[in-house]
């Protein structure tokens, strides 16, 4: 299709359609609009045009490269800076163990049982090692968890975690030049100076029409992106920590956080999702079943080997233990774009990406499914404690949203 209108309306259209779904389902929205392109593309690749979706075309590469950076944002200014301050230690612990366990452990099953070469086998491990801020903070929401400390001390583990994925994935994968020390030295000054210079330029002139708030957040994360990428990095590693150093001012300005919601989720996201599952190959998912089902016990078991002692450590009991373990195994954005980094890199082929996405979208629905209807630790919700067992010291005050 060669007209840009027609498909600009194929692309939105389908969007509209995995909205719907996602509410009549009651599923997380990106989950629904990788499935849509998934089928989206096996329909119309197969019967009514050739090419499908054409998920290559620059404009559509860009909108959704565009999408899953400022998504990136987003994801690391929601971070609460005073809960993360008062629960570093619990949230780092509980982060790092998630990170890891099943980085390595993927890594391995994917070398050594999947048999994958070395470079896709670490990218599988670097994929499979996320947990879903994007469905973690949406079930949260929908449940009340977000005001309470309990589901902010999930929220903080989950950034660590995903901290952790979106560094190893620039690590790992990035040629170390002169290019690389330049982008970390331009980026350490830059990160240390925003918390500061953008309270001050926001208040001298933010609150105009014209939106300059948005476009200076634009700004930032198309510079600090061309730097990644122009280095050998990815674009989406200093987004998350632009998005991080700035929880603290852009994260609390509900209008300014609102207004690139509707950016992001009304325009941007769809292209990227649906491109993502337009990459996903049915074929090799049928010729192989029992790839995507290793892969998907893998991150499953280590994810709970590693995370449940840490959280019992910091006594999360009975429900609300498993419930931790379990928000923490899932598992789709930055899992989706680790694949479609490594794809794009020719580091894994396409039917490995599919595996991988086939995971990740497996790691999104089940785990959550499974903690909501049978570990949901609804006495937290009543109390809004921490979900730990009784001390015999006085408790200290439980942070509020008005901390």
């Amino acid at each position: 299709m060669t007209n840009t209108w027609g498909l600009s309306a194929l692309w939105v259209g389908l969007a509209l359609a995995a909205t719907l779904l996602a509410i009549w389902f009651r599923i997380s929205t990106a989950l629904s609009e990788i499935v849509v392109g998934t089928v989206a593309q096996l329909i119309i690749g197969a019967f009514l045009a050739r090419g499908g979706l054409l998920g290559s075309t620059q404009w559509i590469t860009f909108l959704a490269g565009t999408g899953a950076i400022v998504l990136t944002f987003l994801a690391g200014a929601e971070l609460d800076p005073v809960i993360f301050k008062t629960k570093w230690r619990e949230a780092g612990i509980i982060g790092l163990a998630g990170f890891f366990g099943p980085f390595l452990g993927c890594t391995f099953v994917g070398h050594y049982l999947v048999g994958w070469d070395l470079r896709a086998s670490w990218l599988c491990g670097v994929a499979l090692s996320t947990t879903s801020v994007a469905v973690v903070y949406a079930v949260m929401l929908e449940l009340g968890f977000n005001v309470t400390e309990y589901g902010k001390s999930i929220l903080a583990a989950c950034f660590v975690n995903d901290l952790g994925t979106v560094i190893a994935l620039g690590l790992i994968f990035s040629p170390f030049t002169i290019r690389t020390v330049i982008f970390v030295a331009i980026s350490a000054g830059v990160f240390a100076v925003l918390p500061f210079l953008t309270p001050w330029f926001f208040r001298k002139y933010g609150g105009r029409v014209s939106e300059l708030e948005a476009k200076y957040i634009l700004f930032l994360l198309f510079a600090m992106g061309g730097l990644a990428v122009w280095s050998g990095s990815e674009a989406v590693l200093p987004a998350y920590m632009i998005g991080m150093v700035l929880a603290g001012s852009v994260g609390k300005d509900h209008t300014l956080v609102r207004r690139l919601r509707t950016l992001t989720f009304g325009l941007l996201t769809p292209f990227y999702f649906i491109r993502a599952g337009s990459f996903v190959s049915v074929p090799a998912l049928v010729a192989a079943p029992a790839t995507l089902l290793i892969l998907f016990v893998a991150k499953m078991l280590f994810k709970a080997m590693v995370v449940f002692p840490a959280v019992r450590v910091h006594r999360y009991d009975g429900s609300a233990g498993t419930y931790y373990t379990l928000m923490m195994s899932t598992g789709l954005t930055f899992g989706t774009i680790s694949a479609l980094f490594g794809l794009n890199h020719q580091i894994i082929t396409q039917a490995q990406y599919s595996f991988l996405v086939g995971t990740v979208i497996a790691s999104a629905v089940i785990p959550t499914m499974i903690a909501n209807t049978f570990f949901l630790p609804r006495h937290l919700l009543a109390h809004g404690s921490a979900g730990r067992n009784p001390e015999p010291s006085p408790q200290r005050p439980v942070a509020t949203d008005e901390a």
